[in-house]
């Protein structure tokens, strides 16, 4: 007898959707089938309905410790359960201290196993004088390193040089990880901040023009530089650009181990957005004109992106709020965790392509690239019982009450997308049901002993 037996939904993985059972015993998945012929303790009827795996968000900022009124690591993950979102990753900026070493790491491993309604893993940072630090925190359980090349806004964390990146490279691929990069080229974004402020043009166009496509896409041809003179794994982060895209796979096809993530945001919203809703659409890169953002999207659609990410990025309302009607000075950062299972399947309705790339871009190739593929990612015997239960008949708008991160504040409010989560499993857990939200309690527990090797 089963824990537990899912049955006559629409399994969706990378490579089919097709009606299908699903056994899990222990918290693991036994059996997926056709049918399964014995009993289990409890059974769910998912007829009407499709099964994805749990999606695997490697890019959000709970903030915690130190900034908890930005987000934590309680609201955070309960509004990525509500999103079908089972495993994150937590990012090592915006907390105090931020995580760049040991202790932090412990620390904030500590707060998520305390109080995270789902799975996590947990990121390193690489910043200014923080070398040393590299080797103890991949041995205590960091995910991978994250560094900046454009300045952050934040004095716990800052960018790094080119020398400390190339040092940190090459350290870090000595001790077999992945390096992600914000690649924005610093010293231009800065020169153009400057002189839209001495010319007091702030506005959202002022915005837009201080950061080109062309800083992306400088600066991820150093990256990929350095990437060859380090023999460092490389991943680059909310890519925004079709552009850098072309020369990141111009890279992959010439041997470079990189990979690249993009937004939902970047898809699904354009600079207009930012226009019309204010600096609540406001973040770096920014959203693109409606023919860059069409360009994204049909290299999206090519498959030419490795997976999405929701860069889940919140603060307090009043650091979105524009001094002098200025955008250049609101804080960068789109707060949306929960949408991003949700706008993969939107886009994949909305460009006619099949469900399976949904499994692909929102959970196996995130785990696969991050390490967590042997237990995180996919629907198959041996994985994690993670599902995310949905209906594709039924739309999900968004509303100040079911978002459920800390502050209700989010470009996508009022949003409206082509299905609805109907229920969230983690480890085999009811962790969100449609109509009650959100669990009570913290399940989640730190990946620290699933984390293996990157794979390209």
């Amino acid at each position: 007898m089963y824990d537990l037996i899912i049955r006559n939904g629409t399994v969706v993985t990378s490579s089919s959707a097709q009606k299908a059972d699903i056994g899990v015993q222990n918290g693991v998945i036994e059996e997926v089938s056709t049918t399964i012929r014995i009993d289990a303790k409890k059974e769910i009827d998912a007829t009407g309905l499709h099964i994805f795996p749990g999606a695997v968000d490697v890019h959000v900022h709970f903030s915690e410790p130190g900034r908890a009124e930005w987000e934590g690591f309680r609201t955070g993950s309960r509004m990525l359960a509500s999103g079908g979102i089972t495993t994150f990753a937590d990012m090592p900026l915006n907390g105090i201290p931020s995580t760049i070493d040991k202790a932090a790491l412990l620390q904030k491993a500590a707060i998520g196993e305390e109080k995270s309604l789902v799975d996590f893993a947990l990121w390193g940072g690489l910043v200014p004088g923080n070398l040393g630090e590299l080797e103890g925190l991949a041995g205590a359980g960091a995910m991978a390193f994250k560094a900046f090349m454009s300045p952050t806004g934040n004095a716990e964390f800052e960018a790094v040089g080119d020398l400390d990146l190339l040092e940190g490279m090459k350290r870090i691929a000595e001790l077999g990880k992945v390096i992600a990069l914000h690649a924005e080229s610093g010293p231009v974004t800065t020169f153009l901040a400057e002189q839209k402020r001495r010319a007091g043009r702030v506005g959202a166009d002022d915005y837009l023009a201080t950061r080109p496509i062309s800083t992306e896409v400088e600066a991820v041809e150093r990256a990929i530089y350095y990437a060859t003179l380090t023999g460092c794994p490389l991943h680059f982060v909310h890519i925004s650009s079709a552009e850098a895209v072309s020369v990141i796979q111009n890279a992959r096809a010439e041997g470079v181990n990189v990979t690249l993530e993009t937004c939902p945001h970047y898809l699904l919203l354009s600079h207009d957005t930012l226009k019309e809703k204010g600096a609540v659409a406001k973040c770096a890169p920014p959203l693109r004109e409606k023919p860059d953002q069409a360009k994204l999207r049909k290299v999206m659609k090519m498959g030419k992106i490795d997976f999405l990410t929701s860069d889940h990025s919140p603060c307090t309302p009043d650091l979105k709020e524009m001094k002098n009607g200025s955008f250049l000075d609101a804080w960068g950062g789109i707060s949306g965790g929960g949408q991003t299972l949700l706008a993969a399947i939107r886009f994949v309705k909305e460009e006619d392509i099949p469900l399976t790339t949904v499994a692909k871009w929102t959970a196996e190739k995130p785990a696969e690239r991050f390490g967590l593929a042997q237990r995180k990612g996919r629907i198959a015997p041996g994985m994690d019982a993670d599902f995310a239960i949905v209906s594709m008949e039924q739309p999900h708008v968004v509303t100040p009450d079911n978002f459920y991160a800390k502050h209700p504040i989010s470009v996508y409010m009022d949003e409206t997308f082509p299905a609805s989560v109907q229920s969230v499993y983690v480890r085999g857990r009811e962790v969100f049901t449609s109509g009650t939200g959100p669990a009570e309690g913290a399940s989640g527990k730190w990946q620290v002993d699933v984390v293996g090797p990157p794979v390209l």
